[in-house]
């Protein structure tokens, strides 16, 4: 953009060019705007005339943004997203709110939280609704990038190298992360499964059938990342998306599974499982909250984060 153009910018139009990215079509932008359509194209003309991009294409009856209008969004959103938080500050109250939050999490960790998050509402902030989607990957900054989720609660640690080697190089980073709780894994199978008594030794749980919790699919998780390190491997029959799933299915079968020791007793299968420690040494995993820096100010946010924590605290405080 010519220096110029910005110094006579009108701020209308990143809030149109906001919208009609948001919703791609001029009319519902028009709507959501309270303008009229021609409005809307004259303004979207003269941003374009700023920036020197045609921004907008017509694809037959859709509209489809162009590389440049894809990479200025982000920017022009959260700038309005910051300028609106700066006029207009607002406190949260949560006897008041009527605030939905989206959370992605697994089920394991939502069994660990949600009840007491629950509590917490029903006292304090009865209003506050909760969405908790199932968390389908280890590395869920496109989610926050996007605005599908609020925050992402599990364990990311490729995630987080890649946030620390950008840090280190000098990179600006978007995102925030808060260490919640660590959780110990346990080997589970049924109750009269021969493993469940006698020497369980490496030998015997690489021989065994094995069932992986994997949230993309894939058939390799970080108890074969360990395995790997003393050049073993175990053989997966059986991948699933849910901890839940898993501890009902080795009821019925010889595989074998990894769960969250904490998790176990919320199944309600406990009667019918062994839990056995792992034969081999695997890294502690963290469970951390994740969010993106556009919501770090935001009130609403910083009471969700810090309720989550306390939650967090009370359930793995001995």
């Amino acid at each position: 953009m010519n220096p110029s153009n910005f110094r006579t910018l009108d701020l209308n139009l990143l809030r149109v060019f906001d919208e009609v990215m948001t919703e791609r079509s001029l009319t519902r932008a028009a709507r959501k705007l309270s303008l009229t359509q021609p409005a809307v194209s004259n303004a979207l003309r003269r941003f374009r005339e700023a920036v020197g991009d045609e921004l907008i294409k017509r694809n037959g009856q859709a509209m489809a943004p162009t590389p440049r209008a894809l990479a200025l969004w982000p920017a022009v959103r959260d700038a309005l997203r910051q300028l609106q938080e700066v006029l207009t500050p607002s406190n949260f109250v949560p006897a008041q709110a009527n605030t939905t939050f989206v959370l992605a999490m697994a089920d394991a960790t939502a069994a660990a939280l949600i009840p007491g998050l629950v509590e917490v509402m029903d006292r304090e902030a009865p209003g506050v609704s909760i969405r908790v989607v199932p968390l389908t990957t280890r590395d869920p900054r496109r989610l926050l990038e996007d605005e599908a989720v609020d925050l992402a609660i599990g364990y990311f640690p490729a995630a987080f190298a890649d946030l620390t080697a950008r840090a280190q190089a000098g990179e600006a980073i978007a995102f925030s992360q808060q260490r919640l709780y660590s959780g110990e894994y346990v080997c589970v199978m049924r109750r009269d499964h021969p493993l469940a008594k006698g020497p369980f030794t490496l030998n015997r749980y690489c021989a065994a059938r094995h069932l992986l919790v994997s949230f993309s699919g894939r058939p390799f998780g970080f108890v074969d990342e360990a395995l790997a390190l003393l050049k073993r491997e175990r053989r997966i029959v059986l991948t699933v998306n849910q901890f839940f799933t898993a501890g009902k299915v080795v009821t019925h079968s010889n595989l074998l599974t990894v769960l969250p020791r904490h998790f176990v007793n919320s199944t309600g299968l406990t009667d019918q499982l062994v839990l056995r420690e792992l034969p081999f040494a695997v890294p502690t995993v963290h469970v951390d909250a994740l969010w993106h820096h556009r919501l770090h100010r935001v009130s609403a946010h910083e009471w969700l984060r810090a309720t989550i924590s306390a939650v967090a605290n009370s359930a793995f405080t001995v």
